[in-house]
C-alpha cells in the first residue's frame, strides 16, 4: 500500500492512498479544516472492525436497523500523547438479533479479520463492550443485553 499526503497551506493537508480518495487533515488547532491524524486511527479502528461485523451479521441473517462502533481513547498528557488505552463499543439494533451472533462476529473481527486492530492492539490495551437492542418501530429501541466482550490476550 502506498499513501501520500500533500501539503494545502498552514497545517492543512490533502491525503490519498491506493484507492485515489481524498481525505483533508488538518492540527487540532483547525479541525474545520480536516481530520486530525491521531483522530483517523481511532475512526481506522472502528470503521474496520465495523465493516467486518456488519459483514458477518449479514451473512448471519441478522435483521439489524441500526449500528454503530464507537471508540473512545485515552492519550498521554505528554508528546508524543500516544493512546495509552481504548474502548471498542459496540451498539446493534434490530428485530430478534441474536447475542451470540453479535458475540461470534465480534470475536472474528477482533481475532481474525481486522488488520487495524491486530496492530494497534500492540500498542495499547483495549477493552470490547456490546449493547443489542430490540428496534420496536418508530425510533424506539429497547436494551435486550449487553456486556463486556472477553478475548485472549487483551
Amino acid at each position: 500500500m502506498d499513501a501520500k499526503v500533500s501539503w494545502q497551506e498552514g497545517l492543512n493537508f490533502v491525503g490519498a492512498a491506493d484507492s485515489g480518495y481524498q481525505i483533508k487533515l488538518a492540527s487540532h488547532s483547525s479541525p474545520e479544516e480536516g481530520v486530525g491524524p491521531v483522530e483517523m486511527v481511532a475512526i481506522a479502528l472502528a470503521g474496520c472492525t465495523a465493516m467486518d461485523v456488519i459483514s458477518i451479521l449479514q451473512k448471519k441473517q441478522q435483521d439489524v436497523t441500526s449500528f454503530d462502533v464507537k471508540v473512545h481513547a485515552d492519550r498521554a498528557a505528554d508528546h508524543p500523547k500516544v493512546f495509552t488505552r481504548a474502548t471498542i463499543e459496540y451498539v446493534v439494533a434490530g428485530r430478534g438479533v441474536d447475542e451470540a451472533a453479535v458475540l461470534r462476529a465480534v470475536e472474528l473481527s477482533l481475532t481474525k479479520y481486522c488488520s487495524v486492530h491486530a496492530m494497534v492492539s500492540k500498542a495499547f490495551p483495549i477493552e470490547t463492550h456490546y449493547s443489542v437492542y430490540e428496534d420496536e418501530g418508530s425510533g424506539k429501541q429497547k436494551l435486550v443485553k449487553q456486556g463486556t466482550f472477553q478475548h485472549n490476550g487483551h
